[in-house]
């Protein structure tokens, strides 16, 4: 049997909404099944924060540098965040959901649009905070950005979050393991759509067509 194309997996938040969170969660436990999965690292022109690795966290690059792969088509989806560019690499995705591997995107709300419009079976998930105050000391709790950038930040979750209705799939990120089950589940039944499901499918009803015109 041929092998089976990866899915592609978007997952937005706002900033805080802890989607980077819920995705690797979910892919240890998808690899501890034994399915191959990727999580693709985005392009970004803005500086790694403490701890971040390149390669790894991001591809940090600058503005000419991503400006130059932007004139090349070599982005799937890119946009401007927060007053920096990011965006997600075609090589990244394209050659893994050939060989089967899911690949799971972390992105906005402009690049899960970008996405769906190259890919249109790809599953989009929207993680909303459980509140304001919730979403509020988590970014202050990170310790990375002063009071202008919060606010900034949470303006921009407002514009975010009016969008869910663009998704598949809603979550509430209020308690971690019930918010992991949850986009653990949407990637168990994704599988089930009659898309993915065609070509078994349409087997089966191949070989109910033979036996009952050998009957």
């Amino acid at each position: 049997m041929a092998t089976r194309r990866g899915e592609v997996f978007i997952v937005a938040s706002p900033s805080g909404g802890g989607k980077t969170t819920l995705i690797h969660r979910v892919m240890a436990e998808l690899q501890a099944a034994g399915r191959e999965v990727h999580f693709s690292v985005s392009h970004t022109t803005r500086s790694p924060r403490p701890g971040e690795r390149d390669g790894v966290d991001y591809h940090f690059v600058d503005r000419p540098a991503f400006e130059r792969m932007i004139a090349a088509r070599e982005f799937l989806e890119y946009a401007e965040v927060h007053n920096n560019l990011y965006g997600t690499s075609r090589g990244e995705v394209a050659g893994r959901l050939e060989r089967g591997c899911d690949v799971f995107l972390d992105i906005d709300v402009q690049g899960a649009r970008q996405v769906r419009a190259s890919i249109p079976d790809a599953v989009k998930v929207f993680v909303f905070p459980p509140s304001y105050a919730e979403l509020r000391r988590r970014l202050v709790a990170r310790r990375q950005d002063d009071e202008a950038a919060i606010a900034l930040r949470i303006r921009n979750a407002v514009k975010e979050m009016r969008e869910y209705a663009e998704f598949d799939y809603v979550i509430i990120n209020d308690r971690l393991e019930e918010a992991t089950r949850q986009l653990g589940s949407v990637v168990a039944t994704s599988r089930m759509r009659p898309l993915r499901m065609r070509d078994e499918a349409q087997a089966i009803v191949e070989e109910f067509e033979r036996a009952v015109k050998e009957e």
